[in-house]
């Protein structure tokens, strides 16, 4: 699997940049001409993934978070949503649905398991004190593909 195309955005973690990342990385699918359901899969997964950025990584603190995106010459998309932020200590305990470390601000303690249920494969890799990347793959077109086989 060869890389065919890769961006790489870095942006404050401002709430509003939330919206900004899901626009960049609708324009970066575009061109593989995805589904009106795995463009809203990609957006919610990669909105998620910079909220947790934002919420919990950076919390009261200002820091960067990365959008890294790679689209493989399969159709695969894998986007990396990276901060430096404080990390997560124990990561399976964080992808436990309704786990929050800020129960108290009614955080729901869903992201993971959101991104989870809209990508194909999610991988979180952190360190406490340095940071959080959430790596989430995709197939584009997959859908299709099943259908066109099917239909054979």
């Amino acid at each position: 699997m060869a890389i065919s195309n890769e961006i790489r955005v870095d942006f404050p973690s401002l709430g509003e940049n939330e919206g900004f990342a899901r626009l960049v990385i609708s324009a970066f699918l575009l061109p593989l001409d995805p589904t009106v359901e795995e463009l809203a899969d990609v957006k919610t997964a990669v909105s998620e993934a910079v909220t947790n950025a934002i919420v919990h990584g950076y919390a009261q603190r200002r820091g960067t978070v990365r959008l890294h995106a790679f689209l493989y010459d399969d159709n695969t998309l894998r986007v990396d949503v990276i901060d430096n932020g404080c990390g997560i200590a124990d990561v399976e305990q964080a992808r436990k649905p309704f786990f929050s470390t800020m129960a108290a601000q009614e955080r729901s303690g869903m992201g993971f398991t959101i991104i989870e249920s809209f990508m194909d494969n999610t991988e979180v890799f952190s360190q406490p004190g340095k940071g959080t990347t959430v790596r989430m793959t995709k197939k584009i077109g997959a859908s299709a593909q099943l259908r066109d086989v099917h239909a054979l």
